[in-house]
């Protein structure tokens, strides 16, 4: 799907990806995990030989088929579903970074699969991801997400594979002479909006579009973060806002495929800060169960925006990665339930206790899901004096 210097220009853009995630650079014989689907093997070889010259210590890991994983939440008992695999904690307390590529080879094989069950499964497993975010929030642990193209995904996006590879090499910016470099500018230049959404410090987000009216409040002690190498290509720019000031609607006109399903056109109601109200033309069902997972669920744990001028995406996906970060016409924003992004915290991260998290409304749940709206849009903040400034508008930053 991506010619040989593709991949080798891939596998640079994911290295840097992944230092600029971190704080410090990496350490000498530094452990990081490389973590793939099948599919994605010709790039995880070409990450793997540059995690090598770097003097890491790479730990490959291959994902499950998409019939494994069918299997594992069919064929289960809970014990299974809930089991801690020996070594994996502590994998987790060492690992100095971390590089996944997504490669699916279906992305509706647990379509008839129990929510619960996958609920149950992702819930057991949160221990790692909290271990993980502890190390991050003390500068010593980065990662980086990103995709290779697939049969199963061009045919989910209503496109053909060379079609959709082609708008992977663009947005990737891997069809440049140096992509690297492009990717460090388009970091001074995502910096520069991020510090300045940070600076006006909004009591108050107001996003109103055909088919919303929603209200979010930022919360005391938070920064506005983008391109943080967390993920590739990524050009939005986010915060997690205090989940018990929202409220209104909020509607994904974009489909989402998540654990194996597709939920088409959903519809979230917030009443103080919680869904009181989920609907979805597609997948009703399933969005139902995962708002029920934990209590952190039905609350939002980050709300973003993509100024179009930046994205090199001009098409759905068929892949959150890429979908969040659509550029098209208008921009998009998305809304994710569940889990905050503790790097939005502005302040001493040795400062973010348990206590603090609960006190400033950041949330906590097992579930993160960002749900996209492609729609022509106006963000509103009321600032601290008590005006409103338009800050986003016609896909597009007003800086």
């Amino acid at each position: 799907m991506l010619s040989a210097e593709h991949l080798e220009k891939y596998a640079d853009v994911l290295l840097w990806a992944m230092q600029a995630s971190r704080r410090e650079p990496l350490r000498n014989a530094a452990v990081v995990l490389l973590r793939y689907d099948l599919a994605g093997l010709p790039l995880a070889e070409a990450v793997y030989a540059r995690l090598l010259d770097l003097r890491c210590c790479p730990v490959q890991r291959m994902n499950a088929t998409s019939a494994m994983e069918r299997d594992f939440y069919v064929r289960s008992a809970v014990k299974q579903l809930t089991a801690r695999t020996p070594g994996e904690k502590e994998l987790c307390e060492n690992l100095d970074g971390s590089i996944h590529i997504l490669a699916p080879d279906s992305l509706t094989h647990l379509a008839a699969t129990d929510p619960e069950r996958i609920g149950m499964a992702t819930t057991a497993r949160k221990y790692l991801r909290d271990i993980l975010d502890e190390r991050e929030r003390r500068g010593v642990y980065g990662w980086t997400l990103c995709l290779y193209p697939t049969p199963e995904l061009a045919r989910s996006a209503g496109s053909s594979p060379a079609d959709y590879a082609e708008q992977v090499v663009r947005a990737c910016r891997l069809d440049a002479g140096d992509p690297v470099q492009e990717w460090k500018q388009a970091h001074r230049d995502i910096q520069e909006i991020r510090r300045w959404l940070s600076g006006l410090k909004p009591r108050e987000l107001h996003v109103q579009s055909a088919s919303m009216d929603l209200r979010l409040v930022p919360g005391e002690q938070r920064r506005w973060l983008g391109l943080t190498g967390h993920n590739i290509p990524s050009f939005e720019v986010y915060l997690s806002p205090d989940w018990r000031g929202t409220e209104g609607v909020y509607f994904a006109d974009f489909p989402s495929y998540r654990s194996g399903n597709l939920v088409e056109k959903t519809r979230l109601e917030f009443r103080k800060g919680r869904v009181v109200r989920a609907e979805a033309e597609t997948g009703g069902q399933f969005l139902a169960e995962q708002i029920s997972m934990d209590e952190g669920a039905s609350r939002v744990g980050e709300f973003s925006l993509t100024d179009r001028r930046f994205s090199g995406i001009g098409r759905f996906m068929a892949m959150t990665l890429y979908d969040e970060n659509f550029g098209g016409e208008y921009g998009n924003c998305h809304l994710a339930l569940g889990s905050s992004y503790a790097a939005t915290f502005d302040g001493d991260p040795a400062e973010f206790t348990p206590e603090v998290r609960e006190r400033l409304g950041f949330n906590a749940s097992a579930l993160h899901w960002d749900l996209v709206n492609t729609e022509p849009k106006t963000v509103t903040a009321r600032l601290a004096g008590g005006h409103d400034q338009v800050i986003y508008e016609n896909g597009e930053f007003a800086l």
